[in-house]
């Protein structure tokens, strides 16, 4: 998603809302900090019950909770109670005041027995793309520039933990606007349709980015189920953590575009998340230094796609997708690393297509495939978002033998080379491997080798590696040993130089 600064006429109105002193009294202060709650150490603690599960701004209700600690910003602490048997369920008839931190919001049913606080939007909003209206007129859905009706706002604030939720039918489930050092923890985002489950964003109001605003905040645990795009971290987002998630589009999905949306994003950490049934599993769009680890990848057209440089792809499981990775082209030349993945099982015919994946029924799906067309080329096939019109004569081409158009991208990666492998054999208990590397002159390269199922073009197991470094041409023969693999598999290799450009799958060889 293409997403903006809050501009929307309801967020102005709701900043005027200001609690009466009545309701203020109310605050019962703490001064132990709960587990769980706001990060400020040292300072005491306002305790707010919600107890009742109507909207309005009457005592005990959430909308008068949000109010009372606005009043007098943290270290707050909101703790929803649970009723004996059955969810919690707070269907609200209007937005919510923006959330000023430092503040915790803590749904007690999940810490008793599983159990999630529901905050619902369908009280004022459709299930309408149509309903979460962009920047640009005449734009709505998923991915367009929006922050339109969030179901809880952070602007500008800081320290804020959500606990325990489960928020669902709005636009975006949370947005979180030049806010730093925030915690999303065991939380449920569900069908929130026009943007994102949960949106980190450095927006700096005209669709810039701001460097140091939206910085190290942690998402765990969460379960992220058919919304538009699962989490977005755009706009400068950068230092945060996204661990142990679960990210799945469903089956009821109006737009199952990405997992997760990295778009001019950077140094952020995603790793040990599960990704199906999207378009994208993860979509990087032109961010740095993100690191990619130890992630799932199950069912999506592409389970990774990329542009942007030095990001780290590695130890994910990656099977039985579209394309396991998609490296798309740009206008400058970028080095991404991809190691030690485990692919299997790509090349399906997904032709999923929201915002990237591709309809395109004759593009080349394998398990690392170059030269994608995403979104933004001339040649993608595939819808770039409901509502959204692109203009093909400043939309980029992509280079190819029969196309030079001035201005067209250039494969990425350098292109850089397979390895050409020109024997494997067992050799006293370990796999003898060796082959021919062409890349850049006077380099150290790194050699990584899988075994995948007979037949196949891919690596299932990572075997080993070998260092090697190329002549004054740009050459080196090698041979190595790595481990053993079951006779009848397929050995490929990948390579990877020193500047950090990994290369596809190259061809198989079996071993006999």
């Amino acid at each position: 998603m293409r997403n903006s600064f809050l501009g929307s006429a309801w967020v102005f109105a709701l900043l005027l809302l200001i609690p009466d002193q009545n309701r203020v009294a109310q605050a019962t202060p703490s001064n132990v900090i709960a587990a769980g709650g706001p990060a400020t150490v040292g300072a005491e603690v306002t305790q707010l019950r919600v107890d009742r599960f109507e909207d309005d701004r009457e005592p005990g209700s959430l909308r008068w909770a949000i109010e009372i600690s606005n009043a007098d910003p943290g270290p707050n602490r909101i703790e929803i109670s649970a009723p004996e048997v059955g969810q919690p369920l707070i269907r609200l008839n209007s937005p919510l005041p923006p959330i000023k931190g430092p503040l915790a919001i803590i749904g007690t049913a999940w810490q008793q027995d599983g159990r999630y606080t529901v905050i619902d939007g369908s009280g004022y909003l459709n299930r309408d793309l149509q309903s979460c209206p962009g920047a640009t007129d005449g734009q709505f859905g998923t991915n367009i520039r929006a922050t339109s009706f969030p179901g809880l706002a952070l602007l500008d604030t800081r320290e804020v933990t959500l606990q325990g939720l489960e928020i669902r039918n709005f636009c975006i489930g949370v947005l979180v606007l030049r806010t730093s050092y925030s915690e999303f923890i065991d939380n449920r985002f569900v069908r929130n349709i026009g943007g994102a489950g949960l949106m980190f964003s450095g927006d700096d109001g005209s669709g810039g980015s701001t460097a140091t605003t939206t910085n190290n905040n942690k998402v765990l645990r969460n379960l992220f189920y058919e919304n538009g795009d699962g989490l977005e971290l755009t706009r400068g987002a950068a230092f945060n953590l996204v661990a142990d998630n679960i990210f799945d589009a469903g089956e009821d999905n109006l737009e199952p575009s990405q997992g997760i949306e990295i778009l001019w994003g950077n140094d952020n950490t995603v790793v040990r998340n599960e990704f199906r049934n999207y378009t994208d599993g993860l979509q990087i769009n032109w961010g740095a230094r993100n690191y990619i680890g130890a992630n799932s990848f199950i069912g999506n057209a592409f389970g990774i796609s990329v542009t942007g440089n030095a990001n780290v792809i590695d130890g994910n499981e990656i099977r039985e997708n579209g394309v396991g990775i998609a490296v798309r082209p740009e206008a400058a030349q970028t080095l991404n690393r991809l190691r030690r993945n485990l692919l299997a099982d790509n090349g399906q015919l997904i032709l999923r297509c929201w915002a990237g994946g591709s309809c395109d029924e004759n593009l080349p799906r394998a398990g690392i495939v170059f030269g994608v067309p995403g979104l933004e080329h001339v040649e993608y096939v595939g819808s770039r978002g409901r509502g959204v019109i692109q203009n093909p004569e400043t939309s980029p081409h992509i280079c190819s033998s029969t196309n030079h158009l001035d201005g067209c991208q250039l494969p990425p990666q350098m292109g850089l080379q397979a390895p050409d492998l020109t024997s494997v054999q067992l050799v006293e208990n370990a796999l003898q491997v060796s082959g021919r590397v062409i890349g850049p002159p006077a380099m150290r390269m790194e050699v990584e080798v899988f075994s995948g199922a007979p037949g196949t073009n891919e690596g299932a197991r990572y075997l080993g590696s070998l260092v090697i470094s190329t002549d004054a041409q740009g050459a080196v023969e090698f041979i190595g040993r790595v481990a053993v693999a079951d006779p009848g598999a397929a050995i490929t290799a990948t390579v990877t130089t020193a500047m950090g450009a990994s290369s596809v799958f190259s061809a198989p060889i079996r071993l006999e």
